[in-house]
């Protein structure tokens, strides 16, 4: 009887023992309450690109009842080395996966994920994932173009609305729009907008000024400034600061934000403003990441994934209509009944006044900038389904480019 019970109490034991090591090795699991997150940004929330990237992030955080103190953030970090050391000192601080945010930061962040092929490391905007050859580095963006299309439709509304007031004449219908760089994010952007205006306002043309920068005050300013002095009678822009929005409360020229509103400096002249919502990404990001699953390699959201948005209207400055309008338009892209590129509608997309029946773009990022793949088929332009950042590159009718020192 002694050895029956010596027996069972070594089974105690080893079971004991046993049911410890399990709890340990559990306790070691990647879960949401022990996950690190490192991210990266090139400016603060000073800027509203930036800002809208921390925003999104602290959304997700709170959503998957992740705590703030296991982000890791870097702001104004340039692009550049720095953002290599930023990145690896996310690594030693433990995090699991690294997300960076501006198209600079790139080759930097592929140098990271070399060195340290067991975290994951994530980027916005960028382009080579998809050659790269790296299992822990991956490429995100969304279908922006579809947001602003939509508050193009809102533009082009204010311009009729503007035409029938007597105002403006149908041909001085010019909208400006302050862009960066001549990077194919900024051509896709600011020819969609134009494309919504487009579709209300056939009588609209574009003019287009370049900064050389993503977040420059004074330039933006000035940009818009000078747009307005050209006989632009509304503003929108892809750039960061306030400085076009607020020239344009100055002058009385009402404007089309971008990444988040602008009313607060604008309350006479903003009109709505599209933007892309990070936090559905952040989501998949980190889910993917606790579970031990791969993060796609171009992941690209879309109105239908609620990753494009399109913010609330300014009633005091918008056309009567306007968020109906919108709210169609949101509808018709979440059925998928509507193609921002379409090249079969007549008097829309044209180059030198013919349809565009064809077109290869550098979908394939390398030195050469070769066009290797044909993105023109099924009636529209395949925007971000060949990768996830744009490469919508063409230069349509009604659009002029007033400088091209920048890309």
């Amino acid at each position: 009887m002694k050895k029956v019970v010596a027996l069972l109490l070594v089974l105690a034991m080893v079971l004991s023992f046993a049911a410890c090591g399990s709890k340990k090795k559990e306790s070691g699991k990647l879960d949401y309450s022990n996950i690190k997150i490192g991210m990266i940004t090139l400016h603060d929330d000073s800027s509203t690109y930036d800002k809208n990237f921390i925003d999104s992030m602290y959304a997700a955080l709170e959503e998957l009842g992740i705590k703030k103190d296991q982000l890791v953030l870097y702001t104004g970090i340039a692009e550049n080395e720095d953002c290599y050391n930023k990145a690896k000192d996310c690594v030693n601080q433990g995090c699991n996966v690294v997300f960076a945010d501006s198209f600079g930061h790139e080759d930097y962040i592929i140098q990271a994920a070399t060195e340290f092929p067991n975290v994951k490391f994530c980027h916005a905007t960028g382009t080579k994932a998809h050659t790269v050859g790296l299992d822990n580095f991956s490429n995100a963006f969304a279908a922006i173009y579809e947001g602003r299309y939509t508050v193009g439709v809102a533009a082009g509304m204010k311009l009729n609305e503007m035409i029938e007031a007597g105002t403006i004449t149908p041909d001085k219908a010019v909208m400006g729009y302050v862009g960066a760089y001549t990077y194919a994010e900024v051509m896709s952007g600011y020819t969609s907008f134009y494309l919504g205006a487009k579709s209300v306002c056939p009588s609209v043309t574009m003019k287009v000024k370049f900064t050389g920068s993503w977040y420059d005050y004074d330039k933006e300013k000035a940009a818009a400034e000078s747009l307005i002095s050209e006989g632009c009678v509304l503003i929108s822009q892809h750039a960061d600061s306030y400085g076009a929005p607020e020239a344009c409360e100055k002058a009385g020229v009402p404007n089309v934000s971008y990444n988040g509103s602008t009313q607060k400096v604008g309350v006479n002249t903003y009109i709505v403003s599209s933007k892309i919502d990070w936090a559905p990404y952040f989501k998949y990001m980190i889910d993917c990441t606790v579970a031990g699953k791969t993060i796609d390699k171009d992941w690209t959201g879309t109105v239908a994934t609620g990753s494009v948005k399109v913010l609330e209207v300014n009633d005091k400055v918008a056309a009567k209509g306007t968020q109906e309008a919108i709210d169609a338009a949101l509808e018709a892209f979440k059925a998928g009944s509507l193609k921002v590129f379409d090249t079969e509608k007549d008097n829309y997309i044209t180059v030198g006044g013919k349809k565009l029946t064809a077109y290869k773009a550098d979908v394939n990022s390398d030195e050469k900038f070769e066009k290797d793949t044909e993105v023109v088929a099924d009636g529209y332009f395949h925007e971000s389904e060949y990768r996830s950042a744009p490469y919508f590159d063409v230069e349509i009718d009604g659009i002029e480019l007033l400088d091209r020192n920048y890309g």
